[in-house]
């Protein structure tokens, strides 16, 4: 009997304390979990409804970038204005954006601060302070000054921590998500880190989750499509890119405009012999501007100097160049090589640059105004691209551009390559530096007197420029804008 008593008292007991801790470890969080979410679903039913009026026909087109140097994202600005949406563009400053997107009234610019890695402090460490505050900088700028917004279109990479930012955003303010998919964050960050690191990998996952919870989605080229849908069940729609109005071809006057500015920041372009109103590519005879027939071949290639384009290859085959003309055993002309852009890794090849004593070729790194980048292009005999993406999906803009000012190319090979540049079609492919010095050879002999090779390839570029951004934009991307409507 005792032992009954005794028994059913410390059980009891027992079961009093597992309901403590049940109550404790399990029924309370989960209470609060509950409440939680059901406070936050309605703060965003109400701001939903709070919203609703004003974010109409607004988008916010978002790069976590230099706006000035991200030149679709400032088309996709420019296009949805054109079709009367009010465009809040979104991204770091840095470079000027183009003028017709300074000039647009319904474009306003919204500079989010940028967060530079810190130093002293392990790679992982500073990785996550500058996601952090990074996230911070976006949430107050979309929150606070740029508002409500019927669509989101982020452009994608940088995923971390844009995807996830703007994903929430558009929860909260019943938005539309556009991503824009011109690579894989986490393949970049692959080439500093290496393919199994964590960090890569959690990317990855992060980059697969987020991308799979948008609206709608747009792709550069068909292989990105395919490998989308295949590897993580994204579909999305292919819009090439276009070259802006600004790549057009110029008449001999503005080329020799163009040449007399450059002349006075740079002295490869000036006459040699000091002629009036002449440089070394062009002068006026008979009140006409022509081509001087001794003149040198103008190659042009753009970068943003990062560890995807290689640039020692470009050197090396201008090295190869130079011997041969020094040797003299074929008819080749002097070269001047004009590379533009900024990055981490052009003051380690302006040392390179210094270090060669060359005769026949002469290499400059000017700094362009944003309008005379695109006359620089359109001035050249030869553009050389060494893009060769991290995914091997996306395409190199800088090719798109020179099509669109007529320039043919000369383009590192890499698996998607033929979306854009066929091999001496409409330009030239090439592996490695010794191929680019033959493929020089092949395009410069006897220049400039002769030029078929560069005038066919000329031809067939354009029938790339026939097409233009605003003919695909308006059947490619604009009904993704009218399907709420």
């Amino acid at each position: 009997m005792y032992f009954a008593e005794w028994h059913f008292t410390v059980t009891r007991r027992m079961d009093e304390r597992t309901l403590q801790l049940i109550n404790f470890w399990v029924l309370t969080p989960v209470s609060l979990i509950f409440r939680g979410l059901l406070c936050i679903s309605v703060l965003v039913i109400l701001r939903r409804l709070f919203v609703y009026g004003i974010k109409c026909r607004k988008v916010a087109v978002v790069v976590l970038g230099d706006i000035g140097r991200s030149p679709r994202m400032q088309y996709h600005s420019l296009s949805l204005s054109e079709n009367g949406f009010s465009v809040k563009l979104v991204g770091f400053s840095g470079s000027i954006p183009h003028h017709q997107v300074i000039d647009a009234r319904n474009i306003e610019m919204y500079f989010v601060r940028e967060v530079t890695s810190g130093k002293g402090l392990p790679k992982v460490v500073c990785y996550a302070v500058k996601v952090i505050l990074q996230s911070f900088y976006l949430i107050w700028t979309m929150l606070f000054r740029v508002g409500a917004t019927e669509f989101i279109i982020l452009q994608n990479p940088p995923c971390i921590p844009g995807l996830a930012i703007c994903w929430l955003l558009s929860l909260f303010n019943g938005s539309k998500l556009i991503i824009d998919w011109h690579n894989y964050g986490y393949s970049i960050l692959s080439l500093t880190l290496g393919r199994f690191h964590i960090l890569v990998k959690l990317a990855k996952w992060y980059e697969e989750m987020f991308g799979q919870l948008s609206s709608a989605n747009l792709c550069v080229t068909k292989a990105m499509e395919q490998d989308l849908m295949q590897k993580w069940n994204i579909s999305a729609e292919v819009m090439h890119d276009r070259p802006a109005s600004i790549f057009k071809i110029l008449s001999m006057k503005e080329k020799h405009e163009l040449f007399l500015k450059l002349s006075s920041a740079y002295p490869v372009f000036k006459c040699e012999e000091a002629l009036v109103n002449s440089t070394r590519f062009t002068c006026c005879h008979n009140n006409e501007v022509i081509y001087r027939k001794d003149r040198p071949a103008l190659v042009v290639s753009s970068t943003s100097w990062t560890e995807d384009e290689d640039f020692s290859i470009l050197l090396a085959a201008l090295e190869e160049y130079e011997a041969l003309v020094e040797r003299g055993v074929l008819s080749l002309p002097h070269i001047i090589c004009a590379i533009t852009g900024k990055g981490p890794m052009k003051a380690f090849y302006q040392e390179q640059v210094a270090s060669r004593q060359w005769t026949h070729v002469q290499i400059i790194m000017p700094w362009l105004e944003s309008e005379d980048y695109p006359k620089l292009l359109a001035c050249a005999d030869l553009g050389v691209s060494l893009h060769t993406s991290s995914s091997g999906l996306d395409l190199p803009m800088k090719v798109v551009d020179m099509f669109g000012c007529g320039l043919p190319v000369a383009a590192m090979e890499f698996s998607c390559l033929n979306e854009l540049v066929q091999h001496q079609v409409n330009g030239l492919v090439f592996k490695n530096a010794t191929e680019l010095n033959q493929q020089m050879q092949l395009v410069f002999t006897d220049f400039p007197q002769n030029q078929s090779l560069l005038l066919n390839l000329r031809k067939n570029v354009e029938h790339f420029r026939k097409t233009t951004w605003n003919d695909s934009w308006n059947k490619i991307v604009l009904p993704l804008f009218k399907e709420s409507h």
